[in-house]
């Protein structure tokens, strides 16, 4: 699959870029796609939420009235769950949500998003820059000379660039990331991704590993 090349002034460029047919041309595996996302997902979670179990709560254990003999349902402390202020029951406790995923699996799945944006026609290729400052209307301009300013997009570098990534990093629906960094929830999340040239080889050389 041949991609042209853009400046990032929108403009066209004469050369193209021949991409894998490895990487992004394969049949998508879903399933591969499904578990990448949920283990990124759960790998975001604290797992921090607690309540108070019954044992836990400060207050009187005595029995509240003797057992039988009142007309009414039978009652031990005040710390039962039906009481106000009593324990919670079977209440969330710290946990780790975290699971493990093969490398081949998670390698999978990204060339498999990706095989789903080139069938989508969703990549632009754009060729290497750098801004001189930090400026957020440079990549708003850069945007916006895509057609892509109300779009998500994944801006995806051959390496971290301090300037570009300051520069996006406060417009909403826009996500910049390394090749070494990118995930299939972040490929999947975007309407379109935006490779620089130079970070085609490096993408390529590390899912050819697998």
């Amino acid at each position: 699959m041949e991609v042209a090349v853009l400046k990032y002034s929108g403009e066209t460029t004469t050369k193209k870029v021949n991409l894998s047919s490895d990487i992004f041309g394969i049949e998508p595996n879903d399933h591969a796609i499904y578990l990448d996302v949920k283990s990124y997902l759960a790998n975001q979670r604290q797992g921090t939420a607690k309540s108070k179990q019954r044992n836990e709560i400060s207050g009187s254990s005595k029995k509240l009235k003797k057992q039988k003999g009142t007309g009414g349902a039978r009652a031990g402390n005040i710390k039962n769950p039906q009481y106000k202020g009593g324990g919670r029951v079977f209440g969330p406790v710290p946990r780790d949500y975290s699971f493990k995923l093969n490398k081949k699996v998670k390698d999978l799945a990204r060339k498999s998003a990706l095989s789903y944006k080139a069938k989508d026609n969703s990549i632009v290729l754009l060729e290497d820059f750098n801004f001189e400052a930090p400026k957020t209307k440079n990549y708003v301009s850069l945007l916006n000379a895509l057609s892509l300013g109300d779009k998500k997009t994944l801006l995806i570098l051959p390496e971290l660039n301090k300037n570009v990534v300051l520069s996006g990093k406060n417009i909403q629906n826009a996500k910049i990331t390394t090749a070494d960094q990118v995930n299939t929830y972040d490929l999947m999340n975007a309407d379109n991704v935006i490779f620089v040239e130079s970070s085609i080889s490096k993408i390529e050389n590390l899912l050819n590993k697998a």
